[in-house]
């Protein structure tokens, strides 16, 4: 709770206690001949002052600046005209109602996001440049293009450029949201914003760091939020027609039917009094943050954040769905799915598919399966690469840590793969290039994934699928959100097409783009919100600093809370805070049954609000139909609006 909140509580709090207890003390004939009188208003002023005084204060200065009709505006009319016509304890208690529904509204939106440019840690400090033997560290704004910088290991890279010298592996889930890192050696472009891995890098820059590309994220992050567009309040726009219409009905009740009827004002303006104290809109400006505040308690039972009432009423209305891949459907954690030994007499005939060999975790399968693994494992075991550590887990899942003395003379074969001694044979890992450069007579995969080919003294001995593992209940999470009424489901990714629509046939996506960059999703969103009809909503689910973009852009930004970005999250609308993407789908009904409640909430105040009303103005209701109208009807509003509480999670 925020220090402004906290205020508002103590407020809330005295002012209902010093309220409690001048109405006691009426009750109980205290006051004796003053109860009533004049002489109380003084009394009651004091809990109303320390209750309403801001409101006051924001009416009178939207006067001032021209713009009279508001809720403030309503509320401070209202509660002057209880206190005109001796109804003190229902002024102060009028505007107590009041602040206890702001003071919901305010801790539901509360948690919206915060200046997103401030989370964004993708930005460099510092570039490092050689001067008199030594590394200097300067500002990356006073780096010209053509400088040569130096990147050590562990630091982000400050400019976009070109290596000169070194080699390194670079971690560019930043910029692409993928988490294989990308080998980088002399001649290799390179991007700001990526981190360096384990070598140093010279890097001659080819841009300036305004024109790069970690500067060009932060820019779409800034302007894709300041393009998001986000309703009004309600009450505010209600307001905008009720107050002038109550205000100038008010008016004309007090001055007209004296007039044309004769007689005095005094009963004529009890009436108008009465009338302002009945139109007051305490049922709606309580009820509805208070039953979209249950909606979003609802849903943080389920584990999952919506940052305000506005975002809970945009996923009621969601009709799009656009995922990120990795991290979001898939587990960005690289596993081998498959070993496919070399099928004797069949080499080269035809190719193998997905599922004609080895799943790495059922059964040994039979020494052949086993031995293609312990080479692999002991031709990889002194790599870092993802890859290389997939397959060493999947061997010592089995068998144990590798004999690392049985290998020697490793090679390196730039692009193509690796060539090891292990046990004194020739032992060649890679890609297919590799197989066709020492003229492998090899079995082509075509299954979704990395495929590392092997063999041993020319003789090809098979290949090993990685892939990276699709998140339990991704399948699932689509079809709930078919059945929720969802119409499309769209993935992106900066993956290869080959394993973007592997992924998107096996959980059921509608559309599929592949080997995207930041700016090419913003550009593939716009587009998906143009088709968007009347009040249909576009949500984007993603989870790196690489969708920080599309998540601002985007009508509802869901971000994955456990492993995502500090970025993502605070750009995001909603967050699932244990990346569990089949809560979509359960926060879709939890906020259609929001958005009822509300809408009932609507129709029950209007109507009790319209029929008191008439009642006051032919003078058949008078200020204990006047309070049943304003505060009984908000009672039976918040008690309906906290049924949004018990929603389940579907």
């Amino acid at each position: 709770m925020s220090k402004k909140q906290k205020n508002m509580l103590q407020r809330i709090i005295v002012s209902f206690v010093l309220l409690a207890a001048l109405m006691v003390c009426e009750h109980l004939g205290v006051f004796g001949a003053l109860a009533g009188s004049w002489l109380m208003l003084p009394a009651y002023a004091v809990p109303y002052l320390i209750i309403g005084y801001d409101i006051i204060y924001k009416a009178a200065r939207n006067i001032k600046n021209g713009q009279i009709f508001d809720e403030n505006f309503l509320m401070m009319l209202a509660t002057f005209g209880a206190f005109g016509v001796r109804e003190y304890s229902e002024a102060a208690a009028v505007m107590l109602f009041y602040q206890v529904g702001e003071l919901f509204q305010s801790y539901a939106v509360g948690k919206s996001r915060q200046s997103i440019s401030e989370m964004m840690d993708i930005c460099p400090e510092y570039a490092n440049i050689e001067q008199d033997g030594g590394l200097l560290q300067v500002d990356p704004d006073d780096v010209e293009v053509g400088s040569i910088i130096v990147v050590k290991p562990g630091e982000r890279i400050p400019l976009d450029g070109i290596v000169t010298d070194g080699e390194s592996y670079i971690d560019t889930a930043a910029l692409t949201g993928e988490s294989v890192p990308r080998k980088v050696a002399a001649g290799k472009e390179i991007f700001s914003g990526c981190v360096n891995g384990s070598g140093t890098l010279k890097v001659r820059t080819t841009k300036e760091f305004d024109d790069s590309t970690v500067a060009k994220i932060l820019e779409l992050v800034e302007n894709a939020s300041s393009k998001k567009a986000r309703t009004e309040k309600f009450i505010t726009k209600f307001a905008r027609y009720y107050t002038p219409v109550v205000t100038i009905g008010a008016v004309l009740l007090a001055v007209v039917p004296p007039l044309v009827l004769g007689g005095g004002f005094g009963e004529w303006l009890q009436r108008a009094c009465t009338f302002l104290v009945i139109s007051c809109p305490c049922a709606l400006v309580i009820s509805v943050p208070l039953g979209f505040f249950g909606g979003i308690g609802a849903a943080s039972k389920m584990g999952v954040l919506v940052k305000g009432g506005n975002y809970l009423e945009a996923v009621a209305e969601m009709t799009t769905i656009v995922f990120d891949k990795t991290g979001t459907l898939t587990k960005g954690e690289f596993k081998v799915t498959e070993i496919l030994p070399a099928k004797e007499g069949r080499e080269n005939e035809g190719s193998y598919g997905a599922g004609s060999g080895e799943t790495a975790g059922v059964g040994t399968g039979g020494a052949k399966q086993l031995e293609l693994l312990e080479l692999a494992a002991l031709g990889e075991g002194y790599s870092n690469h993802p890859i290389a550590l997939s397959i060493r887990e999947a061997y010592e899942e089995k068998s144990g840590k590798p004999a690392m003395d049985r290998v020697s003379d490793a090679e390196e074969i730039a692009g193509h793969g690796i060539c090891v001694r292990i046990d004194g044979r020739e032992v060649l890992l890679g890609n297919e290039k590799l197989m066709r450069l020492k003229q492998i007579d090899y079995q082509p995969v075509s299954a979704a994934g990395t495929v590392v080919y092997a063999a041993c003294e020319g003789k090809y001995l098979g290949a090993l699928v990685i892939s990276d593992l699709v998140k339990d209940g991704a399948a699932e999470a689509i079809r709930s959100m078919k059945k929720v009424g969802v119409k499309k489901c769209v993935m992106l990714t900066g993956d290869r097409e080959q394993a973007a629509k592997a992924v998107a046939e096996e959980l059921g996506i509608d559309e599929v783009h592949a080997e995207l960059l930041p700016g090419d999703k913003v550009s593939l969103v716009e587009k998906l919100l143009e088709g968007q009809k009347g009040h249909e909503k576009l949500a984007f689910a993603g989870d790196g600093i690489n969708d920080a973009p599309v998540l601002s852009r985007a009508d509802i930004g869901i971000a994955m809370g456990s492993m995502g970005s500090d970025a993502a999250i605070e750009a995001a609308d909603v967050v699932l805070m244990d990346d569990d993407v089949r809560k979509i789908a359960a926060v879709v009904c939890c906020a259609r049954k929001t958005l009822r409640i509300v809408k009932q909430n609507i129709v029950f105040a209007l109507g009790i609000k319209a029929l008191v009303l008439l009642l006051g103005a032919l003078g058949m209701a008078n200020m204990w139909e006047a309070v049943f109208a304003d505060v009984g009807v908000a009672v039976i509003a918040i008690m309906n609006s906290m049924r949004a509480l018990k929603t389940e999670e579907r």
